[in-house]
C-alpha cells in the first residue's frame, strides 16, 4: 500500500514527535530489531537491572514534567521491574513501558523467553496494557498508551511488541493535540470558596499533585491571603510548599490519631493534591477533628470516591486553586500558632540530624534532593527544609531501590543542577548498579549514605508491634566505598563530625559522580 513504512519506522518517527527520545532499557534478544539503524537524534540509557532502568526513567520524567520511554525484556524483564513499576504507579509518573515477545508465529508452541498473558503480567500497577493483535497496530497501541500516561492521573502504560512486527509493514500515526487538564465543577469550587472564607480557623494539607501540577505559587497565595497553617499529608512525595515559611506547620504522621491531634482546633481544612489520608498503622476514631469541615481538591477521580469524609473536586490543582483565589477575598484573621522548628544539632555526635543539618548548611541554593533514608526521614523534616519548587523527590510506594537510580534519572532531566541522592545503607542496596550508569553518563551527582548497619526504619516500626528483638534487620560489614569504586565512582568515608563538613564541599562541588558514606550514630 502506498506510503507504508516499517512498524520500526513508525514508531520511532512516532516517539520523536513526543519528545521521547531517550529510551531507558536493559537489552534483550526480543527486543533487538528495534533497534537496527538506531538514530543519531535518540539516546539510550542502559541500566544494569530492569528495576533500575524504571527507576531511573521514573526520575527523569518527574524532573522533566513529561513522559518517559522504557523498553524492557518480555517477561523476566517485566518481572525484575515490577517493583519500580508499583512505584511508578504511585508516584504517578507517566512512563509509556514496552516489552519484547517472542514472534507470532511460534507463540502457539510455548517458546523460550515468550511472555504468557503479558498484559496480566505488570497489572494492577499500569493504567492501560496492550499486545496489538496486528503488527501494523503498534504504532496506535503506543500513541495510546502515551496519551493515557499523560492523562491525570498520570502513570504507567504497557505495550508487549512480537519480536518480528518491528519488520512488518503499517501505515504511519502522526502525534494529535490531547488535553491533559481538567477544571473542576465551579459551582462546587464557589462552595468551596465561601467555605474558605467563612471559616475562622483554616488550615491547608498539601500533597504532591500541587508540585505536579505546578500550583506552588498559587498555593503561598492561597495560604496567606486566609492566614491558614499548612501542613504536608502523610508520606508526601514532592516538596509543596516552603519548608521555612512562616506558616509552615510541618508533616502530619500516617496515623488516624496523629493527624486529628495535629489539625485539632481547625474549622476547615483544606487539602491540597493529597489522599485524605494516607495511614500506615490501623486507627480508630474521626479522620478529622470533631467540628472541622473538609474540602478535598484532588487531579485523581479514585481518591475522590474513597475520601472518606468531606466534600471532593476532582481538578487540575493549578486551576482549582487559581479557582479559590478568584472566589474567596481575604478574611480578617489573626496569624495561625506554628510549632516550633527544631533547634540546631552541635558538633558532638555525628547523627543522622546533625549530618542532614549540615547539608542544609552547606549544600548548593539551587540543589535537588532525591531521598530514599525511611529512618532519617524525621530527621530530614526536622533540619533539611526544602525551599524552592521541584527540589524534592522520593517514593510514594514505601518500596525500596527507587531512590539511587532516579536520582540518576532526575540529573539527566535537569543538567547544571546539582543532585544529592540521600539514600539508607539498605535504600542503597537495592539498586546499588545505578552507580555504574551514573559513572558512564558522567553525571555530577552527589550520593550520601546514611549508613547505620541496620533497616533502622524496620527496628523502629518494630516497636509499634511490640517486639523487642527482629531478626535479619543487621547490615553489617558492607562496603560502600568498594561498592562505588567497582564501579568507577569515587567516594569517601567519614565517621566523625569533624570530618563531614569538608567531605560534603568536595562532593557537591565535585563535576563527577561520588558517593560519601557516612558511619552515623
Amino acid at each position: 500500500m502506498n506510503g507504508e513504512v516499517t512498524v520500526r519506522q513508525a514508531v520511532l518517527s512516532l516517539l520523536r514527535e513526543f519528545g521521547l527520545t531517550t529510551v531507558f532499557g536493559n537489552p534483550g534478544s526480543t527486543e533487538l530489531p528495534m533497534f537496527r539503524d538506531f538514530p543519531g537524534d535518540f539516546r539510550y540509557v542502559l541500566g544494569l537491572q530492569e528495576s533500575v532502568v524504571v527507576a531511573m526513567a521514573d526520575g527523569f520524567a518527574q524532573a522533566s514534567n513529561a513522559a518517559a520511554f522504557v523498553n524492557l525484556h518480555s517477561a523476566v524483564g517485566v518481572g525484575h521491574a515490577l517493583g519500580s513499576i508499583f512505584t511508578a504507579y504511585k508516584n504517578q509518573t507517566p512512563l509509556v513501558i514496552t516489552a519484547g515477545q517472542q514472534a507470532r508465529s511460534i507463540l502457539p508452541f510455548e517458546p523460550f523467553l515468550h511472555s504468557d498473558q503479558p498484559t496480566q503480567l505488570p497489572k494492577p500497577y499500569v493504567k492501560w496494557g496492550v499486545e496489538p493483535a496486528r503488527a501494523a497496530d503498534v504504532p496506535a497501541a503506543i500513541a495510546r498508551a502515551y496519551y493515557v500516561a499523560m492523562q491525570p492521573p498520570r502513570g504507567p502504560t504497557f505495550v508487549s511488541i512480537p519480536v518480528d512486527d518491528w519488520e512488518r509493514l503499517c501505515l504511519p500515526v502522526r502525534a494529535r493535540v490531547v488535553s491533559r487538564s481538567m477544571a473542576g465543577d465551579p459551582a462546587l469550587l464557589e462552595r468551596a470558596a465561601r467555605l474558605l472564607r467563612d471559616a475562622r480557623r483554616p488550615v491547608i494539607v498539601v500533597g504532591a499533585s500541587v508540585a505536579r501540577d505546578d500550583a506552588w505559587d498559587e498555593t503561598i497565595a492561597l495560604a496567606e491571603r486566609h492566614q491558614a497553617a499548612v501542613w504536608v499529608s502523610p508520606m508526601s512525595a514532592r516538596n509543596s510548599f516552603p519548608e521555612r515559611h512562616p506558616l509552615f506547620a510541618g508533616f502530619l504522621p500516617a496515623n488516624r490519631a496523629g493527624i486529628v491531634a495535629c489539625l485539632q482546633g481547625a474549622d476547615l481544612i483544606l487539602a491540597l493534591g493529597a489522599p485524605v489520608f494516607t495511614y500506615h498503622v490501623e486507627g480508630q476514631g474521626p479522620h478529622i477533628p470533631d467540628g472541622a469541615a473538609l474540602v478535598q481538591l484532588t487531579d485523581d477521580p479514585a481518591a475522590a470516591a474513597w475520601c472518606p469524609v468531606g466534600m471532593s473536586i476532582v481538578t487540575h490543582l493549578k486551576l482549582g486553586v487559581a479557582a479559590l483565589l478568584a472566589n474567596a477575598p481575604a478574611a480578617h484573621r489573626s496569624a495561625p500558632a506554628i510549632p516550633p522548628r527544631a533547634q540546631p544539632l552541635p558538633a558532638d555526635r555525628l547523627s543522622d540530624g546533625y549530618l542532614l543539618q549540615q547539608i542544609a548548611a552547606l549544600r548548593p541554593a539551587d540543589s535537588i534532593i532525591v531521598e530514599e533514608a525511611p529512618s532519617s526521614r524525621g530527621a530530614m523534616h526536622d533540619h533539611l527544609p526544602l525551599l524552592e519548587r521541584e527540589t524534592f523527590y522520593t517514593c510514594a510506594s514505601g518500596g525500596l531501590g527507587h531512590g539511587l537510580p532516579a536520582a540518576v534519572g532526575v540529573a539527566l532531566a535537569r543538567p547544571g543542577r546539582k543532585v544529592i541522592g540521600l539514600l539508607g545503607d539498605g535504600s542503597a542496596m537495592y539498586a546499588i548498579q545505578g552507580l555504574w550508569s551514573a559513572a558512564e553518563l558522567k553525571l555530577p551527582v552527589a550520593f550520601v549514605v546514611v549508613n547505620n548497619s541496620s533497616y533502622r526504619a524496620l527496628e523502629e516500626f518494630g516497636r509499634h508491634f511490640d517486639i523487642g528483638v527482629l531478626p535479619g534487620v543487621k547490615l553489617p560489614h558492607i562496603d560502600f566505598c568498594g561498592l562505588a569504586a567497582a564501579q568507577g565512582v569515587k567516594s569517601m568515608r567519614v565517621e566523625r563530625c569533624e570530618d563531614l563538613d569538608g567531605a560534603l564541599r568536595e562532593i557537591f562541588g565535585a563535576q563527577v559522580p561520588m558517593l560519601l558514606e557516612v558511619i552515623v550514630k
